[in-house]
């Protein structure tokens, strides 16, 4: 069994991973067990952020290394707050906040499409290699109610096809729509090689 390593602040994240890989005969380690220390972000696009933090995980801990950056991507604002999801600016934000500034800069805006992206970057002696995937919907005029912990912008995204948003779909819708999967499967015969 080889070991890989996935970084992943969000505990909720990486024991999603840890699941998708069940059937593949690798063992995960994070980068937190490792205590190896985030690099800085400073790209301007998912894949760019995904391939340079892969490649500095594989550097840093000598194993195969994935990682998955994303964010909300609204239509109107240019794909703003993209890769400064997590903070509009470079101040730390609340899950409220964040919800707040959506509403905030879409005043006055007619498009109200809008997408959750994820880019998966690995990065092996196999090579670098990406994946991308993405939830679609568009933003209505108020949030919903319901909120996920760190997860903001699924009270704002409006699946048209669920008629809900994307924070209220049940477990079972979950798995149908699951973008981390999806973008995940375009790698499992690379990742399957590991073992050979």
């Amino acid at each position: 069994m080889k070991n890989i390593l996935i970084s992943m602040e969000n505990k909720t994240k990486l024991n999603e991973y840890v699941n998708l890989l069940k059937g593949l005969d690798l063992k995960v380690v994070s980068a937190q067990d490792l205590k190896i220390p985030d690099p800085e972000e400073r790209a301007t696009s998912f894949e760019e952020e995904a391939v340079r933090k892969a490649n500095y995980y594989a550097e840093k801990s000598g194993l195969p290394s994935l990682v998955e950056v994303g964010g909300f991507e609204i239509e109107a604002l240019g794909g703003a707050p993209g890769i400064r999801s997590k903070n509009w600016d470079e101040s730390k934000m609340t899950d409220e906040q964040n919800i707040a500034e959506v509403f905030k800069r879409l005043e006055g805006k007619y498009d109200r499409s809008a997408k959750h992206s994820i880019v998966i970057a690995f990065s092996s002696s196999l090579g670098v290699f990406t994946s991308h995937s993405e939830v679609v919907g568009m933003i209505p005029a108020k949030p919903s109610d319901k909120r996920l912990d760190k997860f903001p912008y699924r009270s704002v995204l409006f699946l048209p096809n669920y008629n809900k948003y994307w924070v209220e779909l049940t477990h079972e819708e979950e798995e149908i729509l699951n973008h981390r999967k999806y973008a995940l499967e375009k790698l499992v015969d690379i990742l399957k090689d590991l073992n050979k």
